[in-house]
This record gives C-alpha cells, structure tokens and sequence, in this order.
C-alpha cells in the first residue's frame, strides 16, 4: 500500500523554508535569498521515495498584510494549511523564538493536522545555542516532536524526513514518478529570474519586482539545441527602473548573466535570454493583474 499527503511548511519570512524544500525534494524548486517575501506563491515540490509521496508546500512568509499582494500571500497560508496532512513550523535558530513565531504556533493549533517543529540554522549555533532554543520552541505547545536542522548542510534533515513520511496517509501518489513540482515551466523560469534581480538589488527594490515569462522559443526544433526565452521585468517606479538598469546597462547585464546559467541548468540547453524593463505603478495593489499572475 502506498501513502501520499501534503505537509505545509509555516514560518516567518527568511527562516529557510525554501532551502529545506530544495533539500528534501533533492533540486531546486523554490527561489532562495535572505530577504523576507521571496516566496508569493505556494510553491509545491514532490518527494517521492519508495512507498510514499510526500507533496511538499512552501508557504509565503506570514507577516501583516500591507497591501493587495501581502492580503492574498496571508489568505493562500490560510487556505494550505486547512488542507494538509502535516504541518511543520520552521524556526530561525539564529534568531530564537519571537512574537511571528508564537503568532504562527497560535495559528497551528487551529489547523487539523499535527504539527512539528524544525528549527533551521544549528550549523550557525553552538551547543549551548542550540539547547536554548529548542527549549523556546518546545514551550510553544504547538507540537511534541521538535527536530534541529540545518537545510543548508543537511544535518538532521534525514530524521526529520523519516518523521514526516510516517506522518503521510495510505493513498495514491498524487504525481507521476519524477516529477519534482507543480509549478508551471515558465513560472519556474520567471521566478530563476526574479531570484537574479533580489541578489543584486538587495537593499533596494526586492519587494517592487515581479517577472513574467511572455515566451519559451526552442530554436531549431530540439530541445536541446537553443531556447530563446523573453521576459518581463516590472518595477514601480521610474527610479526603480534606473536601478535595475543601472549605469551604462551594467546592472541589468550582471542580472542577465546571473539568471541565464540558471535558466540553462533547468532547461538543460543554452539559452539567449531578453530582459526587458517596464513600469507599472501600484502592481502589487492591482486585483486583476494579481488574478492574471496566479496570486
């Protein structure tokens, strides 16, 4: 008998629910930076070993809800974690146990599913560290079982797994062998991009951008020949714009580069990348084009 199921994984912003997900699914499914709201959407990634199937979701970053964009991102945790077989809290080792934290756990014992706790970053800590903080997550009584882990190096991780995977229930696998996400190609390839642009614009404009993919062209009619592929980069403002560009296109060409060997990794073929630049005021508060995007 076969067992499938989902496990949504919760946290605040920038505590590594993105690089666990990579982790455990074994290939890069979800952007990672170290700015908050990275993740907008619910990415799934698929882990499948054996007799079970384990569809991973990683969560945006809960935070209060500034805008139209922050709104849907807070409703979409909402939604997953009503729905899941498994929840699991990640916590930020460095950081230790705070308020989002405990706003979250609050959130968790409403959820149907049980919950367990991981806290990420132990690579960073010291024993006496890492002894601190599982005590504060354990005193947040949203869960018995409370691993440490590093996503980054792998340490835990495997105890974590085996963990999760006896949670799943007897079913059918929910995806065909191989597959490793949901996400659609060209969300995929747009989101390589938009990852480019934070790790280059850091402190600037990460939360004003958004990328679409308009068109995947395979040159030559073999896939692993040459794709041509034509993206769009949205910002907010005209100042915006000239940041990314930067002086003489400098930017823009560094962001290029950055995102083309990413998109050749997943493609699996050389890419000629177009980026173009254009504004769009308010996007982040536009209902219809929030729609359109899949938010």
């Amino acid at each position: 008998m076969t067992r499938s199921g989902f496990v949504a994984l919760a946290g605040r912003p920038n505590v590594g629910k993105s690089t666990l997900i990579n982790a455990l699914v074994g290939e890069k499914v979800a952007i990672v930076s170290d700015r908050p709201q990275t993740t907008r959407r619910a990415i799934r990634g698929v882990r499948s070993s054996g007799d079970c199937q384990m569809v991973l979701v990683d969560l945006p970053g809960v935070q209060r809800p500034r805008d139209a964009l922050t709104e849907r991102m807070a409703q979409t945790v909402r939604q997953e974690l009503d729905g899941c077989d498994a929840a699991l809290l990640v916590l930020n080792g460095e950081q230790g146990v705070g308020p989002g934290d405990r706003f979250i756990a609050q959130a968790l014992l409403g959820a149907s599913a049980a919950a367990t706790i991981a806290v990420n970053k132990v690579d960073r800590l010291t024993r006496a560290e890492t002894i601190e903080v599982l005590e504060q997550a354990v005193a947040l009584e949203v869960a018995e079982d409370v691993f440490p882990i590093s996503a980054r190096t792998g340490v835990g991780v495997e105890a974590l797994t085996e963990h999760l995977v006896a949670a799943m229930p007897e079913g059918p696998f929910m995806f065909e062998d191989g597959a490793t996400s949901d996400q659609p190609r060209a969300v995929l390839l747009a989101e390589l991009v938009r990852e480019a642009v934070i790790r280059r614009t850091f402190h600037e404009l990460p939360h004003a951008v958004e990328v679409v993919v308009e068109e995947v062209e395979w040159v030559g009619g073999h896939l692993n020949d040459l794709a041509r592929v034509r993206a769009l980069i949205w910002v907010e403002s005209e100042s915006q714009k000239g940041i990314l560009i930067g002086a003489r296109g400098r930017m823009i060409k560094a962001i290029g580069v950055a995102a083309r060997r990413e998109l050749e990794r997943e493609l699996g073929a050389q890419v000629h990348l177009d980026l173009s630049v254009r504004v769009r005021r308010d996007w982040r508060g536009d209902e219809g084009l929030l729609d359109r995007l899949g938010m």
